[in-house]
């Protein structure tokens, strides 16, 4: 099928992580299974506003460094940051020293506070959005995955977002982020992860607004 990759392993996978080691890790061990730690969906979608405009392989090089400097994605620690941790975080070499996204991050885990205390976490909030079965595509293939780059509920989560204050959170942002943490499986027909994902979400317990 179009878009599978059989590596020196002999395991078929998404195209996508190409032939890098880490990139592969990626795709096997983390993308698509369905995550209810605040702190990684936290990051996530901060990393995902960092990737804009590079490639996710860059960020995910930079991931360590990025932990490291903002406080392992703490939302609160990375709440209380004010000018002098920007000032700190713009001279960093080892993460995107891009200050408007840096200010986003800082931003946004201050909205992230005020929806875990709406909701009980911001996972439960998150997991709202989660599409329902028949809109999905019945078989995922290279093409369709390719025509989802938003969807009508990254749409709506981009919006509901933005009017809570949050910043760098478009559509094709939100989408990615729902695609990493499980929100949905894209990994492709065919593609081992995609079998792996599938058990992981059918025994996944979705968190609740508390």
């Amino acid at each position: 099928m179009g878009g599978l990759v059989r590596h020196a392993d002999g395991i078929p996978r998404c195209w996508w992580p190409g032939e890098d080691p880490l990139y592969i890790r990626y795709h096997d061990e983390e993308w698509g299974a369905p995550v209810a730690d605040d702190r990684r969906l936290f990051e996530k979608i901060c990393l995902e506003g960092f990737q804009a405009g590079l490639s996710w392989l860059t960020i995910l090089r930079k991931r360590p460094n990025f932990r490291r400097a903002f406080a392992d994605f703490d939302i609160d620690r990375v709440a209380r940051f004010g000018a002098r941790d920007t000032a700190r975080l713009v001279q960093d070499e080892g993460i995107v020293r891009h200050r408007g996204k840096i200010e986003s991050a800082i931003n946004n885990a201050r909205r992230a506070a005020a929806l875990r205390d709406e909701f009980g976490s911001l996972a439960a909030y998150c997991w709202r959005w989660e599409p329902p079965a028949r809109s999905r595509p019945r078989r995922l293939t290279e093409h369709a995955l390719r025509g989802l780059a938003r969807t009508p509920e990254s749409i709506a989560l981009s919006k509901d977002l933005k009017r809570r204050g949050w910043t760098f959170v478009g559509p094709t942002t939100v989408y990615a982020f729902m695609q990493a943490m499980g929100l949905v499986n894209d990994h492709l027909e065919g593609c081992a992860a995609r079998i792996a994902v599938e058990k992981q979400r059918a025994s996944f317990r979705r968190p609740l607004h508390e």
